[in-house]
């Protein structure tokens, strides 16, 4: 809720009390739970960080198979829910403030994502540079098509899918001898 209200009015124009109005708490409520926006903003954050080091720690328990690629990709992309989707439009739309973040607290979701990039490309029968890129691609394409769907009409569910069809892709791409 946060997010989609940074997202639209700006981060600085958004208050504590909207905040907490959207989500129906008093603000003493919220500051309970969170002393300022960046706490907020740290708390969603770490959370999507944890989700991608899971990712990473099943991606690790797995059998090492071409399959996998597969797997993991999707797993990631279709972890994606319109909650979500306003993260990666807040940090697009506020890249200084997503970079202090990472500069303060490390890139906890850029860091898992590039192992786990370079893993799968190892799972590769001829990991070339190039199918690294579209390996790569694939884990990002929930960001491309969030940024490609600027401007239209797709829904975020639309999006979701697009981007899935899209990580196939690239995945069969880099599968190719």
């Amino acid at each position: 809720m946060a997010l989609a209200l940074f997202t639209e009015q700006g981060y600085e124009a958004t208050s504590l009390r909207q905040i907490a109005d959207e989500l129906g708490i008093n603000k003493a409520s919220l500051y309970y739970h969170f002393p300022n926006k960046e706490a907020i903003l740290r708390s969603v954050f770490e959370q999507r960080g944890s989700e991608a080091a899971e990712l990473v720690a099943w991606f690790e328990r797995q059998s090492r198979t071409p399959a996998l690629i597969r797997d993991t990709v999707l797993r990631w992309v279709d972890s994606f829910s319109e909650e979500k989707l306003q993260g990666i439009r807040f940090l697009r739309g506020n890249p200084f403030i997503g970079r202090a973040l990472s500069e303060t607290d490390g890139d906890r979701i850029g860091d898992p994502l590039n192992r786990l990039s370079r893993s799968l490309t190892g799972l590769l029968p001829d990991p070339t540079p190039e199918k690294a890129v579209l390996i790569r691609m694939a884990l990002l394409s929930i960001n491309a098509a969030v940024e490609a769907g600027i401007g239209t009409d797709a829904t975020d569910a639309e999006i979701i899918a697009t981007a899935h069809a899209a990580a196939e892709a690239l995945i069969r791409a880099a599968l190719e001898p």
